[in-house]
């Protein structure tokens, strides 16, 4: 089913914008006609270490398909490069409608080997980014009584419960914290702007979208990987979630395949929110 165009002259700021899932929704939000201000650390191809990808080839492509977009590097960790992205979206364009928090850290490390920096800069970047961006963007969403948070999270945020265990787990104890405490924090700030109109919701990818970040940490087997889940498909939810009325989604904490056959977007889904052995658990209850 087609999703809805409404967004025509909506201005979209999008973190994490330069590669995999911030590509996949920038590029959907611009084919649904919102202007879209693409933030990220890499800002040219080449500028990342280990991984393709940049600013300047998600904003090239969504020009060459006709859409408008306005790249700001800028590092989410620090108040005052969110704070500069949010002026720069409001220079530009002269307000921001939606709100993807979708930027994210993570080293693959246990709690004993965990370095102590790199443990806050990746609260900084998960959860402190995505306070002080939305702190940002939200007097003119309540001036106008209307207005989209989107934060990505992951069915990391779902823990292992109780042991005994089989396996020592992989190293993701620290990203499932950073994805359970912002999907809290959705639900909180959800309840906050509920009379504004203002609609504040969370959704996890319902499998694994292959990404460069996670081709490389072999957590697909590629692009093509029969048990991963497109990036267009998972952008399609975070564009439903942001056009459907707050009345409907507001506080939703939800999976992207299960949200989009709620809505009838999808006829088949699989996967967390919609396999049965994972029906998803905390916040995120079905």
């Amino acid at each position: 089913m087609e999703q809805p165009m409404r967004l025509e002259d909506k201005v979209v700021v999008v973190t994490g914008a330069s590669r995999g899932i911030g590509k996949a929704v920038a590029t959907e939000f611009a084919a649904a006609g919102a202007k879209i201000v693409c933030a990220a650390r890499t800002e040219s191809e080449g500028d990342h270490k280990l991984l393709e990808g940049a600013l300047e080839t998600t904003v090239a492509e969504i020009r060459r398909a006709g859409g408008d977009a306005l790249a700001v590097q800028a590092d989410v960790s620090e108040e005052s490069d969110c704070l500069r992205l949010v002026e720069q979206a409001l220079e530009a364009f002269g307000g921001v409608d939606v709100l993807i928090n979708n930027a994210a850290l993570n080293y693959y490390l246990p709690i004993a080997e965990y370095p102590a920096n790199r443990w806050l800069r990746c609260f900084a970047v998960n959860v402190h980014g995505p306070f002080i961006l939305s702190k940002a963007v939200l007097p003119g969403m309540i001036e106008r009584q209307s207005g989209a948070i989107i934060n990505i999270s992951s069915g990391s945020a779902i823990g292992p419960g109780r042991g005994p265990y089989t396996s020592p787990g992989h190293g993701g104890v620290l990203y499932g914290a950073t994805k359970a405490a912002l999907e809290r924090f959705t639900q909180g700030l959800a309840q906050e702007v509920w009379e504004h109109g203002i609609t504040v919701a969370a959704v996890s990818p319902s499998r694994i979208v292959p990404t460069p970040g996670t081709i490389h940490f072999g957590l697909v087997g590629g692009p093509d990987d029969p048990q991963a889940e497109e990036p267009e498909l998972f952008a399609r939810s975070v564009l439903l979630l942001a056009t459907e009325s707050a009345e409907k989604v507001s506080g939703r904490v939800c999976y992207s395949q299960q949200i989009l056959q709620e809505f009838g977007w999808i006829d088949d889904a699989t996967g967390l929110g919609v396999d049965p052995d994972q029906p998803g658990s905390g916040y995120a209850k079905i």
